[in-house]
């Protein structure tokens, strides 16, 4: 059978803990977005990232809100990508914001790297160049695809107990899909970052110019909350240009074609792991990750 028809019928097994896996509220010009799975530490499904979307959308149309917060429940921002809960949905199929086609029912690599330019490269490369100032508020672990949803954001607030990590170059793959390594970080910093797999302070990243501004973990609220109360005191207009001149500067700089050269190398080694061990993550899932980074933390002392 020629492998462009050829369909493929996977399984939809994902059970929802919750319908709202991101919450939506404004005050004062302040739209706040809420990643609302804390029971799996708010790792990233797809219901959540179409909501996500869905809701940036909404505070974008609304002509009162100025800023845009991105926050997380519970103890940590986001372990990730969903790689084992039961809300794993890679297999179902959405409405899709972008004009690639569906996943669900494609053969190798097409799978993941269709499904990828969708929700992981796509969605972020949307979000970040919104109109409209976004600020990141991160508490407890920010991980991986995480990272991402951080990174997106014009502004980083993180709490004095936070952490970053990209530990996936355990799995043979250079780094998350919405590669900005070498742009928040410098290059050779990015490298230690992704070699080692090791977690990145706060207090390190804001060394790097990588976060904005620090708060205890009981100041981080209202500090955040601060900040984007004076970002919203400027025009709607100067706020827009100004990030569009920023953004613009960044892509002059490579950013954009950067990551388009990364995330072939990813699904090369999607399909590399596939090939060698039958697993397009190399074996792990959550669990095994989990386990690996006590391991390496253990090791280090």
């Amino acid at each position: 059978m020629n492998s462009d028809s050829e369909f493929v019928q996977r399984a939809d097994t994902a059970v929802y803990e919750t319908e709202e896996p991101v919450l939506y509220g404004v005050a004062d010009g302040i739209a706040t977005l809420t990643l609302n799975r804390p029971t799996v530490n708010n790792a990233q499904n797809s219901q959540m990232t179409y909501a996500l979307d869905d809701a940036f959308r909404r505070a974008v149309n609304d002509d009162l809100v100025k800023v845009i917060v991105l926050r997380a429940n519970g103890k940590h921002f986001s372990a990730g990508h969903d790689i084992g809960t039961p809300g794993r949905d890679i297999n179902k199929s959405f409405e899709r914001a972008h004009l690639w086609w569906d996943h669900t029912n494609k053969p190798g690599g097409e799978y993941l790297y269709a499904r990828e330019q969708e929700v992981y490269l796509g969605m972020c490369r949307r979000w970040r160049e919104l109109p409209k100032p976004t600020i990141a508020m991160v508490q407890g672990a920010c991980i991986a695809g995480g990272l991402m949803l951080a990174w997106v954001c014009d502004l980083i607030v993180a709490s004095d107990d936070a952490f970053f990590q990209d530990p996936v170059v355990r799995m043979g793959i250079p780094g998350v899909e919405y590669f900005a390594h070498p742009y928040e970080l410098n290059p050779r910093i990015a490298k230690e970052f992704l070699f080692t797999g090791d977690r990145m302070s706060a207090e390190r990243a804001y060394q790097m110019g990588m976060v904005n501004r620090l708060f205890s973990r009981e100041e981080l609220e209202a500090g955040t909350y601060a900040l984007a109360a004076a970002i919203a005191k400027q025009p709607r207009m100067g706020l827009a240009l100004t990030k569009q001149a920023i953004n613009h500067v960044e892509d002059l700089q490579g950013k954009r074609t950067a990551m388009d050269a990364v995330f072939a190398w990813h699904h090369f080694a999607h399909s590399h792991n596939e090939l060698l061990s039958g697993d397009k993550l190399g074996g792990y899932d959550a669990k095994a990750m989990i386990q690996a980074n006590k391991t390496a933390a253990g090791e280090r002392g």
